[in-house]
């Protein structure tokens, strides 16, 4: 036998004088490890209800519902995940795929109910004293069960496109959709934000199953005019896309184009089973005003619903101001004409060069149809009124725009100011400096506005490129006065902005007077906003007609104004959108065809 054999026993003495150790309330003593998996809690601040995590949960131990005081607003389903620990495994899953962080798990693992349904709870509404705890799991920065990076497109790079009107994007092919669609979480808060409330979800799972044919069908429930939006829409849609909170948002614009781009126009009929409009018509006709995208959603659902009915377009060729007022490198005139061709092969006629209140008036054209559906858009433009606005170098962007889609040639100065810091601020003044590259091989030109730079009302993307155009962006700056000498233009003068609005939300800018700078140029573009041209009402039928305080005719909630027979939508309703413009029309032909099966 060994000594330590012997001395062992001996030595279990030693312990009989240390104090033992023991916990005298486990129940309450006992804390989980730091990063322990208890019982859930969730960051109302942060969430947006999206339902992720009630899709992951295998067990079923997640649903999403609605939450007093919780409401449903831009982003936010206004519903909250409820935890159900008789399913729950404490898998975590919840944790690592919410894409806002806002669901974590406290380190407390004990709880005494008497009442089994108090298992079933909603962490951040029904407090508990985990709540607040710092200790828990929460998703590892390592973890990625999404994908947040979007797939990007091509695009022509800015020294191979600052003299050219070619499309800047490209588009996706079968494989990058595909891979984009595949990060949808069709959480379904796209759906509402959309004004048009597109089945956005559905038609990416479409892209997904590479069923483009269904994918089409669902675009055109909603959309008729899937290859300009694919490209120009204001896609608020991704602005609240659940990704965006972690990463890139699902590229929901460029998903439909690729769709719409795919499918030749001859099988459109085909797809969406259309080819037998034309021989059902019924006898009720009804005029559309304007063919921008308004009047083009009107005319498409009142023919699918068997109206006779033509357009009146005052200008040579359809699209409003998506054609006259967006450069082709952004909408190329072809994608137009695709989406407004189909519409024309369900019967639709297109009168163009016709001019209402000119060419035939209003009540005339109330005399020959059952029904009228105006959607004029906002083709004015703006002034700003400083001093020397008036001078014949001083233009709206809208005019000019418009003169280039016509193919006119406009007399590009040397050095130019555009004054207004949205699209159609980029877009003219991109739009300038391509032909100032072209006729001066170089670009000066430069874009000034009211707005601080992080609240340019201009998409981001547009500046960015803008930039990378070589035009200048020098936002913050408010006009005072067009300097004019010798009957020639000088510069704009201008002094520092300091805010736009007031408290409230009014218009209401505020100067530093002593914070000024002069812009010298030859030509001065304003682009400050635009304006409705309503000269095609008569006198007689504007007093019949109710206008609302900023000047808009008042509709219903079926775009029907206090003339019975009028009906009205797009950018003189509300916008200006081009998916506003969709939605609206789209609302007044269901309106058209509710009143006239009245009657």
């Amino acid at each position: 036998m060994k000594m330590k054999d012997i001395l062992s026993p001996l030595r279990v003495w030693e312990r009989a004088a240390q104090k033992p150790w023991t916990i005298k309330d486990p129940i309450n003593d006992r804390p989980g490890a730091d990063n322990y998996r208890g019982f859930h809690k969730n960051d109302f601040s942060k969430c947006i209800g999206c339902g992720t995590c009630e899709e992951i949960c295998q067990n079923d131990a997640i649903d999403i519902v609605p939450v007093e005081g919780q409401e449903t607003i831009e982003g936010d389903s206004g519903l909250r995940p409820m935890i159900d620990y008789g399913r729950c495994c404490w898998c975590a899953l919840c944790v690592d795929v919410c894409p806002t962080g806002s669901l974590t798990m406290s380190n407390d693992y004990t709880w005494i109910a008497d009442n089994p349904e108090d298992y079933r709870f909603v962490p951040g509404s029904d407090k508990k004293k985990w709540q607040d705890s710092e200790r828990g799991y929460t998703r590892s920065p390592d973890i990625q069960i999404l994908d947040y990076n979007r797939v990007e497109m091509l695009e022509i790079k800015p020294e191979d496109r600052d003299k050219s009107f070619i499309e800047i994007v490209k588009g996706y092919n079968k494989e990058q959709a595909i891979k984009e669609a595949q990060r949808c979480i069709e959480c379904g808060l796209c759906i509402a934000t959309c004004p048009a409330h597109m089945d956005i979800p559905g038609y990416i799972a479409a892209i997904r199953d590479d069923d483009l044919d269904n994918a089409l069908r669902i675009l055109y429930e909603t959309n008729p005019m899937p290859e300009i939006c694919g490209r120009i829409c204001t896609h608020k849609c991704e602005t609240v896309c659940a990704l965006h909170n972690n990463g890139d948002p699902l590229a929901i614009r460029w998903l439909k184009r690729y769709i719409a781009d795919q499918i030749p126009a001859d099988r459109y009929m085909e797809i969406l089973g259309t080819a037998h409009l034309e021989d059902e018509k019924l006898s009720r006709k009804v005029a559309i005003i304007g063919a921008g995208p308004a009047g083009i959603s009107a005319a498409y659902y009142l023919a699918i619903m068997g109206y006779k009915t033509r357009i009146y377009e005052a200008l040579p060729e359809p699209g409003g101001m998506v054609r006259y007022g967006i450069p082709e490198y952004r909408l190329p005139s072809d994608q137009i004409d695709k989406d407004v061709e189909y519409i024309k092969t369900l019967g639709v006629e297109i009168k163009y060069n016709t001019t209402i209140g000119e060419d035939i008036s209003l009540e005339d054209l109330h005399k020959d149809h059952d029904a009228v559906f105006a959607g004029t858009g906002l083709h004015l433009g703006r002034s700003t009124r400083v001093p020397g606005a008036d001078h014949q170098r001083v233009y709206f962007a809208t005019d000019l725009l418009r003169e280039v889609t016509l193919g006119n040639e406009i007399d590009v100065a040397e050095s130019i100011v555009v004054i207004g810091g949205g699209n159609v601020a980029m877009d003219i003044t991109r739009t300038l400096a391509r032909l100032q590259n072209q006729k001066y091989s170089k670009v000066q030109i430069l874009a000034t506005c009211l707005e601080a730079e992080e609240v340019m009302p201009a998409d981001l993307e547009e500046i960015v490129e803008a930039r990378e155009e070589k035009a200048i962006i020098d936002p913050a700056w408010g006009p005072k006065e067009i300097e004019i000498k010798n009957g020639e233009v000088q510069g704009l003068h201008v002094v520092k902005c300091l805010s736009v609005f007031d408290e409230d939300g009014r218009f209401s800018p505020e100067f530093d007077e002593d914070q000024k700078k002069f812009f010298k140029a030859d030509m001065i573009v304003e682009s400050i906003g635009q304006g409705m041209d309503l000269s095609y009402l008569s006198e007689d039928i504007k007093s019949k007609l109710k206008f609302t305080p900023g000047g808009r005719i008042e509709v219903n909630d079926k775009s029907q104004s206090s003339l019975e027979w009028l009906f009205v939508g797009g950018d003189i309703i509300e916008g200006p959108d081009v998916i506003h413009g969709i939605a609206n029309g789209y609302i007044a032909a269901r309106g058209i065809d509710s009143w006239l099966n009245r009657k």
